[in-house]
């Protein structure tokens, strides 16, 4: 509808507008628009259509341009929302930290490095006091750690148990036993005995037969000819049982173990019984041989302590299970029993001993013998028990060492001898309980002994010898053991609530099936 021309500009328009004041006010609020410097597009720049109006750098009366208004507002929301999220990391941070015991151990050891007046030292004093608190720390922690059976039974120096097991097991030996069960007469039933041949029964003779028993042995001497010493139980060698009481064995044997002797021979070595004493249930054998064998270590049984840890080896229940290891601890020690009517002061232990085990070795940590090995009180021992387990004993090596050479020197345990067999001890339980006073119980009294001719019962009570109070048999052995045979020694006794001064006159100790029936069995066995 307009034709105009870009390149004309009607000056007189322009004033008239400039005077009319309705067309001035209504140019105000564009005025105001254009106040900011830059370029725009203007409608009003040309005749028809607009322009390209330049920037002018600034207003045209020359006043500066308001200031933006800032957002504080936002600022204080986005700087409180950042202060709450480190707040929380840091406590999720803490609590992972103190709930980890590895993070919590290594934050502490840092803590302790760093806190003890490290402003006041220099930096390397302050570095090595870190270290010395660390390694404190790690030694503190790993102590902290539960300690194995060994660790707690052993001492501090001891012995690895397959350090023992290889020191000790080529010392220890087989025991082979050969018994000759004499036959009996037995009655047996004939029926054709009724018709005038007899009564219906008649006796025979049943045939002699051989038994062989095995146990096990201690390799203690090498005499340098060949020759060695090895102990063992009496009653491996020698049977006292009610079931048969064989006697003497007639052949024993010594089998060597094949792993640590391959060249030995499988039946093994004949040898000869040097001595035995029953009532202490210990015997000597002598054998020799081109091998060279191991000897055993003894230790002293007086060190050890209730609850220390020992290993014994032996051949249970045969040769099959030759050599076999068990450990356990001491249970008691000088616990007296009594076995096969003998009156014996044992340690007690609850490694594992069964039969085959009698006469091995029972060790201690550091690899040396301690004992050897005796008995095991079964479940039929007491009959009202259902079960009985962990009950074993050994003999003490110290006290039995007096015994080995006796044996060796003179066949029999040499000393003064009352001629009591059993006794037991009246302890002040027992004492208050029945009204007897403390002291030794006479249970046996061995025929034509001294105390047999001085005449001391069974049923006799000893409270003192030589005017020396005794509470049991161990203090009555010992007072005896200070004196020789054919001193006479003065037994107070209790009979029947009456006290007793009775004189005794020692004799020379030489026990029934010792050296004495040993010479006889030789002597009628050459004959």
């Amino acid at each position: 509808m307009f034709e105009h021309d870009d390149n004309k500009f009607d000056f007189g328009r322009t004033q008239e507008i400039e005077n009319d004041p309705v067309e001035r006010l209504m140019r105000q609020p564009e005025e105001t628009a254009q106040s900011v410097s830059g370029s725009y597009y203007s409608p009003r720049s040309g005749e028809s259509g607009g322009g390209y109006i330049p920037p002018t750098g600034g207003y045209s009366d020359g006043s500066e341009p308001p200031k933006k208004k800032p957002h504080k507002g936002l600022k204080a929301l986005a700087l409180f929302a950042g202060v709450a999220f480190v707040a929380y990391a840091s406590i999720q941070c803490y609590q992972y930290a103190t709930e980890n015991p590895s993070i919590r151990s290594f934050l502490g050891r840092q803590n302790s490095a760093v806190s003890e007046d490290a402003d006041a030292r220099p930096d390397s004093d302050a570095d090595s006091s870190a270290k010395e608190n660390a390694d404190a720390s790690d030694t503190s922690s790993s102590k902290a750690e539960p300690m194995s059976f060994f660790e707690l039974t052993a001492r501090k120096d001891a012995m690895t148990i397959p350090e023992i097991v290889k020191k000790v097991t080529p010392a220890t030996v087989g025991v082979s036993s050969t018994f000759l069960l004499e036959g009996r007469q037995q009655m047996t039933y004939d029926p054709f005995s009724f018709f005038g041949f007899g009564f219906g029964t008649q006796q025979q003779q049943a045939p002699d037969r051989e038994l062989t028993g095995t146990g096990t042995g201690i390799i203690m001497r090498d005499n340098k000819d060949g020759s060695y010493y090895i102990i063992t139980n009496a009653h491996v060698i020698y049977d006292s049982s009610e079931e048969y009481n064989m006697g003497l064995a007639k052949k024993v044997q010594v089998v060597l173990n094949s792993d640590c002797y391959p060249n030995a021979s499988e039946s093994g070595i004949e040898a000869e019984v040097k001595g035995y004493d029953v009532a202490e249930d210990i015997a000597v054998l002598k054998v020799k041989t081109d091998e060279k064998l191991t000897v055993a270590e003894f230790g002293d049984s007086n060190d050890l302590e209730v609850g220390e840890f020992v290993v014994a080896i032996g051949n249970p229940l045969g040769f099959e299970l030759f050599g076999s290891v068990t450990t356990g601890i001491v249970s008691a020690l000088d616990r007296e029993v009594t076995i096969n009517d003998q009156s014996m002061r044992l340690i007690q232990t609850d490694t594992a001993i069964n039969a085959g085990n009698s006469g091995g070795p029972l060790i201690n940590c550091y690899g040396q013998v301690i004992g050897i090995n005796s008995s095991k009180i079964s479940s039929n021992y007491y009959s009202n028990e259902a079960s009985v387990e962990g009950l074993c004993f050994a003999i003490p090596m110290t006290h039995a060492q007096k015994v080995i050479n006796d044996l060796i020197n003179y066949g029999y345990v040499t000393g003064p001898q009352i001629g009591i067999t059993q006794a037991e001890d009246v302890d002040e339980s027992i004492a208050q309980r029945f009204g007897l006073p403390v002291g030794v119980y006479v249970k046996g009294i061995e025929k034509g002994s001294a105390a047999d001719r001085a005449g001391l019962q069974v049923g006799d009570i000893i409270t003192a010898i030589d005017d020396v109070t005794v509470k049991d048999t161990k203090e009555l052995a010992a007072e005896k053991d200070k004196h020789d045979a054919g001193d006479t020694v003065t037994l107070t006794v209790i009979r029947q609530g009456e006290e007793l001064e009775i004189p005794v006159t020692l004799t020379m100790n030489a026990p029934a099936g010792g050296a004495a029936e040993q010479a006889a069995d030789q002597e009628e066995t050459e004959n």
